[in-house]
């Protein structure tokens, strides 16, 4: 197995060699990533010294990258950072008590984008939704999504489904709120709903059936597909083209962090959502910045529910999975925008029991419900046992500042060109 070494000047020389000779490796070359208290000028390693690491990737074709390195070159943030660049060239990276592989991705024939988050509630399926509506305006759109609670055979949703559908369905003992059917519902392109378990660090997944969703997809016949991750997990398929979601609310060290760096030098675009209702969303921006590749744009957007249908004059209360840091803008978007009689912002559709407290408390005319976690099975089941209507609600994807979101996602989804 060819392989490339990380060495540093902590190390003596000769013992470097030695380690290069004893493990079983076919070394190529090395690269020295810093240090000097154990170098005294011509060392020798037995193999060539390469610039850095991106060059000896591409010269020397390596199956792996070995790190030989250690404190304090290498601690373990510039560690992670490293081996984020090792894995986005698609080689896995190996220590001595570790090893980090870039998940395994299958080919597809298609146009294709994937959509990836670096967390969970940080608006991806908001973005997804955004992407296909726009692109779906001049092309033929699948949207593939995979998540914890998809069906255990991929299903193909080309109606749009209803609350009563989706009640029905949460009855059967379905998870009702699955991400393709929220795409579906607030969308209205064909959506491939799969499922996945478990997922590592860089974003790879334990099981899945998206490899057997991208071919049902095919079926449809369609001209573009996007891929939807799940939480920080990737969709298992080589896409095309890359957007990453990032939350404003997240810490800037997680998010550019750790092997959320890898998730974001694979970014064609980066969309940094809620950006208005956290006091540390430009720590955000400017973390991402420092880490995506050259000539990406990172947009910083906040999100606005829009229900589907007028509920002007009607007094509605809106259940969501939103931070409380955000209820008065989503109170005062609603009231504004679209005016409804808001009595009841709720945040606790990932908290069940609280949502049940919640719910004994108000009696709206109008329960407005994201479709996610609970929204069917306790808030839409809570609305029907009173005869009450329940509205769906999608997240718009609005631009906060100057770059456009719109026109970066149109130029990106160039194919061909």
């Amino acid at each position: 197995m060819k392989a490339l070494a990380i060495v540093d000047g902590e190390h003596y020389a000769p013992v470097v060699r030695d380690a290069l000779a004893e493990l079983p490796y076919q070394f190529v070359a090395a690269v020295l990533v810093g240090g000097t208290e154990k170098l005294r000028g011509g060392e020798d390693y037995g193999v060539p010294l390469d610039d850095d690491v991106e060059s000896a990737i591409a010269q020397r074709a390596p199956d792996v990258v070995v790190d030989l390195s250690d404190e304090p070159v290498l601690d373990p943030v510039t560690r992670f950072a490293l081996a984020s660049r090792v894995l986005a060239l698609g080689v896995p990276y190996v220590g001595a008590d570790f090893r980090l592989d870039p998940p395994e991705l299958a080919s597809f024939e298609l146009p294709s984008i994937a959509v990836v988050g670096t967390g969970k509630r940080v608006g991806k399926t908001a973005v997804t939704g955004h992407v296909a509506r726009l692109l779906a305006t001049e092309r033929r759109v699948v949207v593939v999504a995979m998540g914890r609670g998809g069906p255990a055979e991929p299903e193909i949703v080309t109606v749009p489904p209803t609350v009563e559908s989706l009640v029905e369905l949460s009855r059967s003992g379905r998870h009702a709120a699955s991400d393709h059917l929220e795409t579906a519902a607030l969308v209205g392109v064909a959506t491939v709903g799969c499922r996945r378990c478990g997922g590592g660090l860089a974003g790879g997944v334990a099981t899945s059936n998206v490899d057997e969703g991208a071919r049902v997809a095919l079926e449809l016949d369609p001209e573009l597909v996007v891929f939807d991750g799940s939480g920080a997990a990737l969709p298992p398929i080589a896409a095309d083209r890359t957007v990453v979601v990032v939350g404003g609310h997240q810490d800037p060290a997680v998010v550019a962090g750790y092997l959320n760096t890898y998730r974001l030098l694979l970014a064609d675009v980066v969309v940094v959502t809620m950006a208005d209702e956290s006091a540390g969303w430009q720590a955000v921006l400017d973390a991402v910045r420092a880490v995506v590749r050259p000539g990406v744009d990172v947009v910083a957007t906040t999100l606005q529910p829009r229900p589907l249908v007028d509920v002007r004059g009607r007094e509605l209360a809106y259940f969501s999975a939103a931070p409380s840091s955000a209820h008065a803008r989503l109170r005062a978007h609603l009231e504004d925008a679209h005016g409804a009689r808001v009595v009841h912002v709720s945040g606790n559709l990932a908290d069940r029991d609280a949502l049940r407290v919640e719910l004994e408390a108000v009696d709206p005319e109008v329960f407005l419900v994201e479709l996610k976690a609970a929204a069917i099975d306790v808030v839409a089941e809570a609305a029907f046992a009173r005869s009450a209507e329940v509205v769906l609600a999608a997240n718009d994807v609005v631009p906060v500042g100057q770059i456009a979101l719109d026109e970066r996602l149109l130029e990106m989804a160039k194919f061909g060109s």
